[in-house]
C-alpha cells in the first residue's frame, strides 16, 4: 500500500481556519504518515504555523510535521521554536532554508543560520527530532547545476535528515531521473515525490514560474485547452492520477501531496489510485 502524507498551510482568517480543519478531517481516513504545516516566505507565518501545528497535533491525533526555516530569525529563536514544538509532542520537522520575502536573494539573519545544513546540524544535535528536508527534481534556482543540486541534498541528509520531500513536478520521468541520479551519488535515504493536484491552472502556472518548476509544452497546451473547453478539473484529475500511477508502478512507495487546504481533488486522485478506504470513497462519490 502506498503511504501518504499531506501538506497544508496555516490559516490567516476564520474562514481559512475552517478550510484547514475540514481538509484534515476529510483526509484523516486515508491514515496519513503525517500532516505538514508550511511557513510563509521570510518566515511570515511563523506564529500562525506554530499555532496551527500545535492545534492539529492536539485535535487530530495525527503526526504533524512543522516547517522550520532559517529566514528572519536568530539561531536562538529558531531553536526556541523547535523546543516549543517538542513540548507540544511535535517531533517531526521539515527543515528548510526558506524563501526571502517578496522575492530577491536570500539573506540570513545577522545572528541566524546561514544555510539549511547548519539548521539541520543544530536540530540533529538536539536529538529530539525526525528531520525531513526539501529536494528539487528540477534544479533549484540557486544551484548552478543538477550535480550541485544533488550534492547539496546529500549534505543535508548527511547532516542528520532522514527523508527528502521533493518540489512538485509535471512528468514522472523528472522524478525518476532525479531518483536515479541521487542513488548514483550515494544517497540512500528515502526521497518522496511531492505531488500537486492542479485546482487552479492560472495560479499553478504563476507558482511554477516563481519556484523554478518548468512546465512541459505538451502539458501546458493540454491544460490550456482543457480550461478553454471547461473540463479543467477532469484533465487535472486524469493528469495527476496518471502521474502518481506511473510513479507507483516504478517502485515509489510514498507520496507527499500538496493539498492547498482543499481536500476534494486530493481525495479524487487517491480514489482513482485505489488508496481511499471504502467508507471514504462513498463520501466523495
Amino acid at each position: 500500500m502506498t503511504a501518504l502524507s499531506f501538506e497544508t498551510f496555516p490559516p490567516k482568517s476564520l474562514d481559512a481556519s475552517f478550510h484547514l480543519w475540514d481538509t484534515v478531517k476529510a483526509l484523516t481516513p486515508l491514515a496519513p504518515r503525517f500532516i505538514s504545516v508550511t511557513y510563509g516566505a521570510g518566515g511570515s507565518t511563523q506564529s500562525l504555523t506554530q499555532e496551527a501545528a500545535q492545534i492539529l497535533r492536539k485535535t487530530s491525533g495525527l503526526p504533524v510535521a512543522a516547517h522550520l526555516t532559517c529566514t528572519g530569525q536568530s539561531r536562538a529563536d529558531v531553536l526556541k521554536t523547535a523546543t516549543d514544538y517538542a513540548a507540544a509532542s511535535i517531533t517531526d520537522i521539515v527543515a528548510l532554508r526558506g524563501d526571502p520575502p517578496a522575492g530577491g536573494a536570500f539573506q540570513p539573519h545577522p545572528d541566524g543560520f546561514e544555510t539549511s545544513v547548519a539548521l539541520i546540524t543544530a536540530l540533529a544535535r538536539a536529538g529530539d527530532f525526525n528531520i525531513r528536508v526539501g529536494a528539487y527534481p528540477d534544479t533549484h534556482p540557486d544551484a548552478t547545476s543538477m550535480r550541485q543540486n544533488i550534492d547539496w541534498l546529500k549534505a543535508k541528509l548527511d547532516a542528520g535528515a532522514t527523508e527528502a520531500l521533493t518540489q512538485f513536478f509535471f512528468e514522472a520521468d523528472t522524478f525518476l531521473r532525479f531518483r536515479d541520479a541521487c542513488a548514483d551519488a550515494g544517497i540512500t535515504a528515502p526521497i518522496t515525490p511531492g505531488i500537486l493536484p492542479v485546482t487552479n491552472w492560472a495560479r499553478t502556472r504563476t507558482f511554477s514560474e516563481r519556484c523554478g518548476t518548468p512546465i512541459p509544452v505538451a502539458i501546458a497546451t493540454a491544460f490550456d485547452r482543457a480550461h478553454r473547453e471547461d473540463r479543467a478539473d477532469l484533465y487535472a484529475l486524469t493528469h495527476c492520477a496518471d502521474l502518481c500511477d506511473t510513479l507507483i508502478t516504478e517502485g515509489v512507495d510514498a507520496l507527499h501531496i500538496y493539498t492547498l487546504n482543499r481536500p476534494d481533488m486530493t481525495l479524487q486522485v487517491c480514489r482513482a489510485l485505489g488508496l481511499v478506504p471504502a467508507t471514504t470513497m462513498r463520501n466523495v462519490a
